[in-house]
């Protein structure tokens, strides 16, 4: 349930390189022509200061414009992941379930103790000082919105750690036919009397439901656990999850886990 990898693109890294056709092609179906980036209200000029390292805007052949390797419009709704931190409870059978963003000040120590677990760090290999867990959150937290850390909270106690990231826009995508918003999941159980007795079957299932309730543009939610991480893989299954493929990834063998929108009910 764990990345050996960052879940954000190192600074110039363009992940979209493989698939701007495809996500231009869905965004721009069926919409009328967009104007110059200098006539959007609210939209980012050419000549406007870009964020250090980014590249500046720059147009397409079907209008729709780009800046620091995001769609424009996406740039116009400013949230790439549609507001994680409204998202609703949900219900499950060990109870109420809740996914709220990590704020450093707050989380800092629990996720320190959590990933100096033995068999949490295994998988995640951020034991170490608080600097080390400090530097993976920070790298999603300032970044630009495509990897947002929460903890999960059951019953009102955080037990859980997840990232929801676009695995569209992630390094991830250079490994898969990926497709426009698809998210992705990586998941710990923090506390080991919630672990062993299916509570991380359960809240993938939920994870995975809240995903596809509040966002309408997803059509899959994927995870990519370690192959050698067996009770992962088959909390990732008994979760509604399909196993899609074995996947080389720079830093592991992945298996690629599905939950299709299409067969959320059946699966």
């Amino acid at each position: 349930m764990s990345p050996t990898r960052p879940p954000v693109d190192p600074p110039g890294d363009d992940t979209l390189d493989l698939r701007v056709d495809d996500l231009v092609a869905l965004l721009t179906r069926g919409a009328p022509p967009q104007p110059p980036a200098d006539t959007v209200p609210g939209a980012p000029s050419a000549s406007a200061p870009t964020t250090p390292g980014a590249p500046s805007v720059s147009g397409t052949p079907s209008g729709v414009l780009f800046r620091g390797g995001l769609p424009h419009r996406e740039l116009l709704d400013g949230d790439l992941l549609d507001s994680v931190a409204s998202w609703s409870p949900a219900a499950t059978p060990a109870g109420s379930f809740r996914l709220v963003p990590v704020r450093l000040e707050r989380d800092l120590p629990l996720l320190v103790r959590w990933m100096n677990d033995p068999a949490v760090s295994a998988f995640w290999e951020l034991a170490g000082p608080e600097t080390v867990t400090a530097e993976h959150l920070r790298a999603q937290l300032e970044g630009d919105g495509r990897s947002v850390p929460c903890l999960g909270l059951l019953d009102g106690t955080p037990m859980s750690y997840f990232e929801i990231y676009r695995a569209d826009l992630d390094p991830l995508a250079r490994h898969y036919p990926a497709h426009p918003h698809d998210t992705g999941v990586h998941l710990l159980i923090g506390g080991v009397t919630d672990r062993g007795r299916g509570i991380g079957t359960t809240l993938l299932r939920a994870v995975a439901d809240l995903i596809l309730d509040h966002r309408p543009r997803c059509t899959r939610v994927l995870a990519e656990p370690d192959l050698r991480n067996t009770p992962s893989v088959s909390a990732f299954l008994g979760g509604g999850f399909r196993y899609a493929a074995e996947v080389d990834l720079p830093d592991k063998k992945a298996a690629l886990m599905i939950r299709d929108r299409a067969l959320r009910h059946v699966l």
